[in-house]
């Protein structure tokens, strides 16, 4: 066993302590991150705007500051992008995330030197949780691999900006930077499949221990590797035991990647975002993540059915309930004020605090009034796939179709199988019926005949893969979305079909 397997197992034993130490204490930890973030925050122009001096509380932070996405917190942005100091958060950021939204275009997420110890240790405790958890710590001494977006930055201001996965690469911590995959040159490669390629060739014959990133292009690595060796990911990387990914839900994915690797090995799942380091699989054993209450964000949740409404319901920690669907607003050392980072979180223990990611606020179908969301179309298509376990699935997505040139309105589902079902039509009607199970309201639809089962459309190989790159977004962090209230994407889907 190498230095690095034997040292981290103390370590991991104390940040497990320090994890059970605030967990346990729920409320109070949040309520001393709120009362950090207001007194830090008070001098601001966003603290004088909104009146911080005065808050004692909660409902008064309620009263004073209004929930808003990156649109409506814009105009104080723009004032930190043009370099002007303590807007947001005293002094100017450390760096700016550079992200793409669907309807703000580019966005520029501060991360100030508060913030960074939130996105560069909640993944290192992350790994910590586990070894203290199961005493598994030998991927520690292999090579490891994260699979994300060039690390170069541009100045915007004065301020470093990039991709939130490059900035979280200059920060590795130096015990892990002498066996860290691919090389920072091929890590600047900015095109993803000829990125993909330099990464095989480097990886191939390295004692690859961990891999981590979205397992979209994780697969597309793997399915890379296999054509280059002829053979299985374990074979390849003998000393591959744990998988680390984020970003989508892993379930429709599952089956095939672990087909690749030829074997299960371990996995963590985080829960990163631009915004802030939310949460992690902190148990091999129970459902959910754990939500990082302690690094320097104060959470609020909102009902999501309440979520478009003029004055919806705003919980902190201790009033959240089981099993509900969550719009999940973040307030940090980032300086993001009743921020909607734009996902649906739903709570599966209080003891201690873990959620699941259940989808996104905007990414529902309601065309007829029946409010499907990701969550739903996932499980449906998770049992389906489970009904016919020849079935291997690559990606998909859903759309409704308001005016087919035939019969009632129906849902389109643009999937690309790695390996179709034998029937595809019995897929088809048990996805369609599990949906029904899942959603009363689409049930209501179907048995009221106001809409058709749904129907599977079976896209070519590589489809979603030529989809992206025709939009520019493929590989690293960029995914495609599970579901759409409109048919932009299936519009352009439709030229792949079988």
């Amino acid at each position: 066993m190498g230095a690095r397997s034997v040292l981290s197992k103390p370590f991991a034993k104390r940040i497990a302590k320090q994890q059970l130490k605030w967990s346990l204490r729920p409320e109070e930890t949040q309520r001393r991150v709120f009362d950090q973030l207001i007194l830090k925050a008070t001098p601001t122009a966003f603290g004088k705007d909104h009146g911080f001096a005065d808050i004692r509380s909660y409902e008064d932070f309620k009263k004073q500051v209004p929930v808003r996405d990156y649109e409506g917190l814009r105009p104080y942005v723009d004032r930190v992008v043009k370099g002007e100091p303590d807007i947001l958060w005293p002094g100017k950021p450390a760096y700016f995330a550079k992200t793409s939204g669907t309807t703000s275009g580019t966005k520029y997420i501060p991360i100030t030197k508060d913030s960074i110890p939130n996105h560069i240790n909640s993944a290192r405790n992350a790994l910590l949780s586990y070894v203290a958890q199961t005493g598994k710590s030998k991927f520690l001494d292999g090579k490891l691999i994260f699979l994300s977006g060039s690390p170069e930055t541009v100045k915007t201001a004065g301020i470093n900006t990039g991709r939130l996965s490059g900035i979280v690469n200059h920060h590795v911590p130096g015990y892990l930077r002498g066996n860290q995959l691919p090389s920072y040159e091929t890590n600047c490669i900015e095109d993803w499949e000829e990125k993909v390629d330099a990464i095989v060739d480097e990886t191939i014959g390295q004692p690859m221990s961990l891999i981590s990133g979205i397992p979209p292009w994780v697969q597309m690595y793997f399915d890379r590797v296999k054509e280059k060796t002829g053979k299985a990911i374990k074979d390849v990387f003998p000393d591959f035991e744990m998988f680390v990914y984020g970003g989508v839900n892993f379930e429709p994915y599952r089956q095939k990647l672990f087909e690749t690797i030829g074997k299960r090995v371990d996995s963590i799942e985080l829960y990163p975002a631009s915004e802030g380091f939310i949460a992690y699989q902190d148990s091999q054993v129970d459902e959910g993540l754990l939500l990082l209450l302690k690094t320097g964000i104060f959470f609020e949740f909102i009902p999501a059915d309440e979520y478009f409404n003029e004055n919806p319901t705003r919980l902190s920690i201790g009033e959240i309930e089981l099993g509900v669907n969550y719009a999940l607003i973040i307030n940090s050392n980032a300086g993001l004020w009743g921020y909607s980072i734009g996902d649906t979180v739903k709570f599966v223990s209080k003891d201690p605090y873990r959620l699941i990611v259940s989808g996104r606020i905007k990414h529902f179908i309601s065309a007829f009034g029946e409010h499907v969301i990701g969550e739903e179309v996932e499980k449906a298509m998770k049992y389906a796939v489970g009904k016919h376990p020849e079935t291997e699935l690559v990606e998909f997505t859903v759309a409704p179709q308001v005016t087919p040139k035939e019969g009632l309105p129906l849902h389109e589902w643009y999937v690309e199988f790695a390996r179709e079902p034998a029937d595809l039509e019995g897929f088809e009607k048990d996805l369609n019926l599990q949906l029904q199970k899942l959603n009363s309201y689409y049930d209501d639809l179907i048995t009221g005949s106001i809409l058709k089962s749904l129907e599977v459309k079976s896209l070519k190989r590589d489809a979603f893969r030529n989809y992206m790159k025709s939009q520019g977004k493929l590989g690293g962090q960029n995914k495609v979305p599970r579901l759409s209230n409109d048919r932009k994407i299936a519009d352009e889907l439709i030229h792949y079909i079988n």
